[in-house]
């Protein structure tokens, strides 16, 4: 259990759900990862959790709080995270999601839109544009975003959430291309609906609907460890030749 020993992580939207999960299993394999959430609460608990899991194994987890649409705010995070920990190996971007508030694109309101690319888009772009020199002088690394299924196949109601993660597909790609030559590899996970306690939430009193989502999944809906697990690999040297792909972890969603 040892396949991100002596790596840096610096995971946002740490503080529950995928992140949470993802920074529990860094921090089992020996990272050390830092928690970048605007919930001081969630992301408290969550460094709690990943460095309970790490005794033993050289991992450890920290909070920070940090807004990733605010420059200021990500850029002391980042900062701070390389005080700490003396570098930067790792950038999970991984906060965002999708809201009830959207819809198709006649009807979702602007407000929508701009919530969606400012959280999923923007904010993957701001922390990748500020975290990518860290990566650089520690010799090249790891940035793993979250895109979704939306972004390869169409998904009706989720007009913003699609053009959002969209964008992150492209940006991944690009990303892959342009910072190669320093040893920084570039990939995005698109999960199908995973069973988060947010998602839980949203389906919860949904009868047919939560059957019919769950009926287009081969294998059963996901859980948030599904995903952690796929980002371990892609941070470790095992992924030493994976850069620009988006991997769906979607139980089939995306060819049934």
């Amino acid at each position: 259990m040892s396949r991100l020993k002596g790596k840096v992580a610096f995971i946002t939207g740490g503080g529950g759900g995928i992140g949470r999960a993802t920074a529990e299993r860094f921090a089992e394999e020996g990272a050390k990862v830092v928690i970048a959430d605007i919930d001081g609460a969630a992301g408290e608990a969550s460094a709690a959790s990943a460095r309970e899991r790490a005794a033993n194994r050289g991992g450890d987890a920290y909070f920070i709080r940090c807004d990733i649409t605010e420059r200021s705010s990500v850029e002391a995070a980042m900062a701070e995270t390389v005080a700490r920990f003396g570098k930067l190996d790792i950038l999970h971007n991984n906060a965002g999601g999708a809201q009830p508030a959207d819809g198709p694109v006649t009807e979702a309101p602007d407000e929508e839109f701009w919530r969606a690319i400012k959280l999923d888009l923007y904010g993957t772009f701001l922390c990748s544009k500020i975290g990518i020199p860290h990566i650089i002088k520690a010799g090249g690394g790891s940035i793993i975003n979250m895109s979704s299924i939306v972004a390869l196949m169409a998904l009706p109601g989720r007009d913003c959430y699609t053009m959002a993660k969209g964008g992150i597909s492209a940006l991944t790609r690009s990303m892959a291309v342009e910072y190669a030559a320093h040893k920084i590899r570039v990939n995005a996970i698109a999960p199908s609906v995973t069973l988060t306690d947010r998602v839980k939430k949203m389906l919860d009193g949904s009868g047919n609907a939560t059957e019919r989502i769950a009926a287009s999944h081969l294998l059963g809906l996901g859980q948030p460890i599904h995903i952690a697990n796929l980002a371990v690999y892609l941070a470790s040297d095992e992924a030493a030749i994976t850069t620009g792909q988006v991997i769906p972890v979607d139980s089939g969603a995306t060819i049934w």
